[in-house]
């Protein structure tokens, strides 16, 4: 039992004074001679040990109502803990990502989730709560009740460190409070739950689990193979549920229906169906499958644009043969030049430019690269042996690069070291190789620089990249290296010239970071914007001289088919998808990791904590027993002679 007020016990001490008044006799008697002694003493007995037993009893009734009395003004109360004096917080988070779309047994998780809020939380109870899109601070359910019952499914998902954390910040900074952080999620097994515990408040889970895990998801798609009439597309289905055999998979452009197939799907196993369309199409497509469980990921749009190629300039003191075999007509517009032949009005259109193995690099056209770099444009330099290290460097530090510098004693160095995570070696290698037959180089030069794609066995930089500008040390010439003959030369070479002029892929993901270009010319002040319907937002973009590189993040928000336009024209077509990482019904066990905090049902808990939180008021009871100790001494006094 605890008190409200427990400092009125002090009034407990009062119970001294009819304790001293009954102890103390404080009336004198008077002695009068009688004859019959024998007679009086024995009647004088008596009445004095009635008398003291009517003093005792009436001593304990008035002892007892006065103590009630003082218990009754302390308010007693029994609870868990001491919580009368002790606010409380709560702060809930509300998982509305799109695998709250299950059905449980009540139906889906994030409806059900939300009614039962509705009808266990007091409607006039402080409480925050946050979702993956939505922050409430300091309301109560009452004010918030539409929203919560309009709140929307979203591909954003919150890691539960990050959940916790965010929820941390919604606590008071009032020490002495009961804060609770109630977790209402499916917590699906996406990455590993690695929680830190706080003393400062309790974290509780309630997890709700759907009725079953049964999902097929369209995974991704990809181009197959392509010639020069037909392009063969990919897509790859799977499934986290029981086998489902012949599922219609449907390839619609726009509106219309162009290709029906349909495909075997094993549990926790992928499947490929191909679908087959004319090369140099258009295609707004949008591959499609009917499934009950999760609806976001019935749908795959993607688009195929018209063909663009990227335009590359060479400038040639050596043999360019192998420029010709990498960069060929189908996605590129080559053009070779000697640097005495060079139309430096051409430098301004090109997306990349190589300078091979020039001896020395002329002042027009160092002038003409650093404006060429400036617009954006992407360069590779190639010295030649014999090079004029001034001309070279004063290009380099144009660049941020280091020196060029002659190396004494140069002997022939393997290219030992590759940096595997650079950008230009992305889906190259599936891992890191041990056993590579490495190229060798006789005649380098020495530069500094951290930021190396290759390096020599000396760990001297071979290959350096910056700002799109990449310089080899070394000629690649096979008098003096056989870099030419290596498989790392295609993907280099390759990956530069497509990085250069970043065409869009056949879809993006939502909620990340992307970055592609489209080749056009702005005027002062224009910028493109990125239409759908009615949404329409203008991303972050950099204009260069022929080509705007534009940037997405936080927007769009919706899956579907976005037209990119210049004012009212429309340049090209581009495709976003939500994630498919939810798309995987896959849960951590909550309960095993922690029994103690884990709960199955909202309403359930919220009962539960309501318990645990509950007053039992016994001040009541206590004005009862003083009256009842009164009533005790009042028929004492009329009734015990």
């Amino acid at each position: 039992m605890q008190f409200k007020y427990p400092e009125v016990l002090y009034a407990l001490l009062l119970l001294l004074i009819p304790i001293i008044v009954h102890l103390f006799q404080l009336r004198r008697f008077e002695k009068i001679p009688f004859t019959n002694v024998k007679f009086l003493k024995n009647v004088i007995l008596q009445t004095r040990k009635s008398s003291q037993l009517k003093k005792w009893l009436i001593l304990c009734t008035r002892l007892l109502a006065l103590a009630a009395l003082v218990f009754a003004f302390a308010q007693p109360y029994f609870a868990n803990r001491d919580i009368v004096k002790t606010e409380k917080e709560t702060v809930i988070y509300l998982d509305n990502s799109f695998s709250m779309q299950t059905k449980g047994e009540k139906g889906d998780l994030l409806k059900r989730a939300v009614q039962e809020l509705l009808n266990t939380v007091p409607e006039d109870e402080q409480v925050s709560i946050f979702t993956n899109t939505e922050t409430y601070k300091n309301t109560t359910i009452k004010s918030i009740r539409n929203e919560l019952l309009q709140l929307e499914y979203s591909h954003q998902q919150e890691a539960i460190p990050s959940v916790i954390l965010k929820g941390r910040k919604l606590f008071s900074k009032q020490q002495n409070s009961v804060k609770n952080l109630i977790l209402i999620s499916d917590f699906q097994q996406n990455e590993q739950l690695s929680i830190q515990n706080d003393s400062t408040f309790t974290t509780n889970y309630i997890q709700l689990k759907p009725a079953n895990a049964n999902n097929i998801a369209l995974d991704s798609l990809y181009i197959y193979e392509q010639d020069a009439n037909s392009v063969t597309i990919a897509v790859v289905l799977k499934n986290s549920g029981v086998p489902v055999q012949d599922l219609p998979v449907s390839l619609y452009d726009g509106g219309s229906l162009i290709a029906k197939s349909s495909v075997n799907v094993d549990t926790q196993n992928k499947a490929e169906v191909t679908f087959s369309i004319p090369s140099n199409k258009v295609i707004q497509g949008s591959i499609q499958i009917e499934d009950t469980s999760l609806q976001f990921d019935n749908n795959l749009f993607f688009n195929i644009n018209a063909p663009q190629k990227i335009n590359v300039l060479a400038i040639n003191e050596a043999d360019d043969e192998f420029l010709k075999k990498l960069y060929t007509d189908d996605e590129f517009n080559l053009v070779s030049s000697n640097v005495n032949q060079l139309n430096y009005n051409a430098i301004s259109t090109q997306q990349l430019i190589v300078l091979n193995e020039l001896k020395t690099i002329p002042n027009p056209l160092l002038t003409a690269l650093r404006s060429f770099k400036q617009n954006g444009g992407s360069l590779v330099i190639i010295p030649a042996k014999e090079s004029n290290l001034a001309s070279y460097n004063e290009l380099l530090q144009a660049n941020n690069f280091g020196r060029f510098k002659e190396v004494s004693n140069v002997t022939e160095k393997k290219i030992t070291n590759i940096n595997f995570s650079h950008p230009l070696f992305t889906n190259v290698f599936e891992k890191k190789v041990t056993n590579f037959q490495y190229p060798k180089v006789n005649h380098y030069f020495e530069i500094n620089g951290s930021a190396a794609i290759l390096k020599l066995e000396n760990n001297l930089p071979f290959l350096l990249e910056k700002n799109e500008t990449y310089v080899f040390t070394g000629a690649i010439n096979n008098k003096n290296s056989n870099f030419k003959n290596t498989p790392l030369i295609v993907p280099i070479l390759y990956n530069i010239g497509k990085n250069s002029l970043r065409l869009t892929n056949l879809y993006y993901t939502l909620g990340k970071e992307n970055t592609f270009d489209v080749q056009t010319s702005l005027g002062q002040d224009a910028v493109l914007t990125i239409v759908k319907a009615d949404e329409e937002f203008i991303p972050l973009q950099q204009t260069a001289n022929n080509k705007v590189r534009l940037t997405t993040d936080e927007f769009p928000n919706t899956a579907g088919i976005y037209s990119i336009k210049n004012q009212t024209a429309e340049l090209q077509q581009i495709s976003y998808n939500f994630d498919r990482t939810e798309s995987s019904l896959q849960y951590h066990d909550m309960a095993l990791s922690y029994p103690n905090n884990t709960h199955t049902a909202v309403s359930q808990f919220f009962e539960d904590l309501k318990k645990e939180q509950s007053v039992a008021s016994l001040w009541k009871w206590f004005v009862i027993f003083a009256l009842l100790f009164l009533c005790i001494e009042i028929l004492i006094l009329k009734f015990v002679k």
